[in-house]
């Protein structure tokens, strides 16, 4: 099973948000436990301060380092990322963190335990990315108000790839990105809709033709949509 921990000043921003769908019912197999923490639950101060102004000037307020450290030794058994346990990553929610990816996403899938912190305000002490975290991840080039939103995209990208959490085995290996190209299209009933007809190769019942026109119908929509992939 996985674990999933989530470290936030908003918790009941994910009160109901794994009750749906696919997470809800890895939830209820038993694939997948997951906890939204409030940071506050590790100051020492009376007013639980978590934040404060930055070093140098400049506008906003940086989530201090001590409770977020505190929050990973609790969580994760660990205060550095050098110590932390082989099978858990300590993800820090960042638009300055390296691309959160299909193949990431299947890494992290494969845990033991994900501890997630959601950046707020002008971002997180510094020392925390580079002393604790183990990964520090952006989930694409545009900044958020914070990382529960981002922390949402990585839960559920994540359980759709925990073995048994999809309705087919095989769903998670043909999807966009899994093979290198963005997924073939998909049509269903009405076979002619407002004049626009099914391709009739999906109407054969012809498997092996289908299958080589999926894999070059992928190849031209990665080439119109995201021709970068092509490059890599």
């Amino acid at each position: 099973m996985l674990r999933i921990d989530i470290v936030t000043i908003f918790p009941d921003y994910f009160r109901e948000a794994f009750d749906y769908g696919i997470i809800r019912r890895a939830r209820l197999a038993g694939l997948i436990e997951i906890k939204a923490h409030d940071l506050r639950s590790w100051t020492s101060d009376k007013h639980h301060v978590v934040d404060d102004r930055p070093f140098g000037g400049g506008d906003g307020m940086v989530l201090k380092p001590e409770p977020i450290f505190a929050a990973v030794e609790s969580l994760a058994g660990a205060s550095r990322r050098e110590q932390v346990p082989a099978r858990k990553h300590v993800v820090l929610l960042s638009p300055q963190g390296t691309p959160f990816t299909q193949s990431v996403a299947a890494g992290f899938a494969d845990a033991e335990q994900l501890v997630l912190i959601c950046g707020r305000y002008e971002g997180v002490d510094e020392r925390v990315a580079a002393t604790l975290v183990t990964e520090e991840i952006s989930i694409g080039d545009y900044v958020l108000s914070g990382g529960e939103a981002a922390a949402l995209v990585v839960v559920d990208a994540v359980t759709r790839l925990i073995p048994g959490a999809l309705g087919s085995a095989t769903s998670a290996t043909t999807e966009s990105f899994s093979t290198g190209l963005l997924d073939y299209p998909h049509y269903t009933r009405p076979t002619e809709f407002e004049g626009l007809r099914v391709p009739e190769v999906l109407l054969t019942g012809h498997h092996a033709e289908i299958e080589r026109w999926r894999r070059q119908a992928a190849a031209e929509k990665t080439k119109r949509n995201r021709p970068d992939l092509l490059k890599e």
